[in-house]
């Protein structure tokens, strides 16, 4: 027998629902350290530089500086998350995983590729499927998105996973692994 799947008018489909709570209370606690960017602000709306190319942006990531992190930090791992997509797992723009300690920023682009990143240090799949940085790009007409980029101060020179891994895989190992967290989180809104 024969099944069509259903088709749905995204343009005349409603999205309307509640804002997601902010997830990071919902975890484990961590301190807090300093997370500071040249191209993106807390509560400021995303540059079209940093959205993705699929909603008319270039998919650069952007520069990050941390600093004041626990002394014990042995790498880190930067993490871009967007809890507002119409889906129950949120959407993952970016997982940079194993940046060695001595590493106190990444500049524009780093996402662009394993080869951007420090030595040891790779990228797992974001949610479009890729290693790499995928930008903003909620759909059109959707509520305001938060990207919460997230510098974790981590306990181990490396977690125990390979490019292989999903964003929840390190995200579970991080849970066992954090020693702080650094938090900026810009908004776009299609």
């Amino acid at each position: 027998m024969h099944h069509e799947e259903p088709t749905t008018n995204l343009t005349t489909m409603s999205l309307d629902r509640p804002v997601t709570p902010d997830p990071y209370p919902l975890l484990p606690s961590a301190s807090t350290f300093t997370v500071t960017s040249t191209d993106i602000n807390a509560d400021q709306k995303l540059d079209l530089r940093h959205v993705h190319g699929s909603a008319g942006g270039d998919n650069v990531s952007p520069q990050l500086a941390w600093s004041d992190f626990p002394s014990e930090t042995k790498s880190f791992v930067v993490t871009c998350f967007d809890p507002d997509a119409p889906i129950p797992s949120g959407f993952w723009h970016w997982v940079a995983v194993n940046i060695p300690a001595t590493t106190t920023e990444l500049p524009a682009d780093a996402g662009a590729s394993d080869d951007s990143l420090p030595d040891g240090a790779f990228h797992v799949r974001n949610d479009m499927g890729e290693n790499n940085y995928a930008g903003a790009a909620p759909p059109p007409g959707d509520q305001n998105h938060r990207y919460f980029f997230v510098v974790h101060a981590v306990d181990v020179d490396r977690l125990e996973v390979d490019g292989t891994a999903t964003p929840a895989v390190v995200g579970f190992n991080l849970a066992f692994h954090t020693l702080a967290r650094a938090i900026i989180t810009p908004t776009y809104q299609h």
